[in-house]
């Protein structure tokens, strides 16, 4: 019963993530055409600079979020309304601090904005603009927590729904808004306005159907809690640092050092890779509540049995989106907003393979979350971040944007190289380093292989008619990639699960039986 209850969820969780990524990319392409053709690429600039700021801003939040859902699991499986609803006022508590300080420290960081800035051509007042990013950053502090039970009760896909809507009205807004008026700032205060509605929905709609879990009143946590707690904090500390590093950098360092416009070019073929990578980001992280339940009822070899077979679809799906974004990002590019905004291919290779390097974390990660390993490798995530940056610079002003993602790839190889193996592969299921090396490097080597082939297929199509082009390209992604997978795959315990898991999954859909209470 436990089994088919966390199969179920996880099902409805990533059919309901990967509707609202599939809806938030289509949505973003049209509305990043009509932002870029009408305020240009030096305006996207600085709307990804201040998007990173504010990613900078949230290493303050401390990893709070993620150490409450940990301890979330076990009252919710116990039915243990009182601490759930302790946890919750601590929570409400803990965030409201947390608002407050980064509305401060955003505030404070207003006179060396100008620093990442080589030049600004455009007329806007760029400190207003800034503004407006961080009050949708501070609101969202003050409203957001209570989401944390429907992911801990594994019901992420009611989020994942009143975002779908809220999305796609703030976006037709914005874009009919910027395509009448051209005001930026009106585009902006829609995009504020949109995600308080969306978190006070989510938060009624959380009231509505947990009125018994209300943190009104709620006793204080037990210390053991409140220390496990800290304990998580000051270890995700340093993931916060690591990751925001690693991830939200990139566009600090190229606007600084290659300006606006390059930053502007890039952040278009990162809208893309970053839409993707987070659909196949939150298909694994909607199993993460079932994964903690795992690690609560489950044996070593069963938990390594999910591992397994969760990191050969993740992996499938890293491949596969991979190659697409290799062969598919420069057709796509001309006929979404044109040629002249064209990265070189040997930056799109790179990008390429960090994505597939990044997703594949994603199974790790999920584990990890769900097992509370925070505190155990918080100085990884710091050594990561220092060889990201101080690699990225470097090469950025001898080699160019390239540079900035080599840094990328290469400070991935400590997570790589010791975190993952250390931690995971061999502190959670007791498997050896050297089965880890051995499989590791079996899926990055089929990755670059598949990459080849399908290149090198894709490039014998050449259609003069842009859209044809891509479509022809399309389908090359579409069945080489795939089909050598299943060549190669086709007998492991692994490729027969997922044909399994497909079949039940069908089945149970089309007798609406998901959907019904057990």
């Amino acid at each position: 019963m436990a089994d088919s209850s966390r199969t179920r969820n996880s099902f409805i969780n990533m059919l309901a993530s990967a509707m609202a990524n599939i809806a938030s990319v289509l949505l973003g392409i049209i509305a990043r055409r009509y932002f870029v053709l009408i305020l240009g690429d030096e305006m996207q600039g600085l709307n990804g600079l201040y998007t990173n700021v504010i990613s900078m801003l949230s290493v303050v939040e401390l990893g709070m979020g993620s150490a409450i859902i940990y301890n979330l699991y076990k009252p919710i499986e116990q039915d243990d309304k009182e601490t759930i609803r302790s946890l919750m006022a601590f929570y409400r508590r803990g965030y409201h601090i947390i608002g407050f300080i980064v509305a401060a420290i955003g505030l404070r960081i207003i006179p060396i904005l100008p620093f990442f800035v080589k030049e600004v051509t455009v007329d806007i007042n760029a400190t207003v603009v800034y503004l407006f990013f961080l009050a949708d950053a501070v609101f969202s502090y003050f409203l957001s927590y209570k989401r944390s039970i429907f992911y801990a009760k594994q019901e992420n896909y009611i989020v994942q729904i009143i975002h779908i809507i809220c999305l796609t009205i703030m976006k037709i807004v914005q874009t009919i808004i910027l395509y009448i008026t051209r005001n930026y700032y009106l585009y902006l205060a829609i995009m504020v306005l949109l995600r308080v509605i969306e978190n006070v929905v989510i938060t009624y709609e959380v009231i509505r159907k947990y009125p018994d879990l209300s943190d009104k009143g709620a006793n204080p946590i037990s210390e053991d809690i409140k220390r496990d707690i800290f304990l998580k904090i000051r270890g995700l500390f340093f993931h916060q640092i690591g990751a925001f590093v690693v991830n939200g950098t990139d566009n600090l360092v190229i606007t600084r050092i290659l300006g606006l416009v390059t930053a502007g070019l890039y952040s278009n073929y990162a809208l893309i890779i970053e839409a993707i990578r987070n659909l196949s980001k939150q298909v694994i992280e909607a199993v993460t509540p079932s994964v903690g339940n795992l690690l609560v009822t489950a044996d070593k070899d069963k938990q390594y049995d999910v591992f397994n077979k969760l990191r050969f679809i993740n992996f499938w799906m890293a491949a596969f989106c991979g190659i697409c974004l290799y062969v598919l990002m420069a057709p796509w590019v001309v006929i979404w907003i044109g040629e002249s905004r064209l990265l070189p291919d040997f930056v799109m290779l790179v990008l390429a393979f960090n994505f597939f390097q990044k997703t594949m974390r994603n199974v790790y990660l999920s584990f990890k979350t769900a097992a509370g390993i925070f505190h155990e490798d918080r100085i990884v995530p710091v050594l990561e971040a220092l060889i990201n940056i101080t690699i990225s610079v470097i090469l950025a002003k001898t080699i160019g944007l390239v540079g900035v993602f080599i840094g990328t790839t290469l400070s991935g190889l400590v997570l790589w190289c010791y975190s993952y193996p250390k931690f995971v592969y061999n502190g959670l299921f007791g498997r050896s380093i050297k089965d880890y090396c051995k499989e590791t490097i079996s899926y990055i080597l089929v990755f670059f292989g598949l990459l080849v082939i399908t290149s090198l297929a894709a490039s014998v199509v050449k259609i003069d008619n842009a859209y044809l082009n891509l479509l022809g390209k399309l389908l090359v992604c579409l069945i080489v990639p795939n089909v050598i997978i299943i060549i190669l795959y086709h007998k492991t315990d692994n490729f027969r699960y997922c044909l399994a898991t497909a079949d039940r999954l069908i089945y149970k859909v089309a007798k609406i039986h998901l959907f019904d209470k057990e």
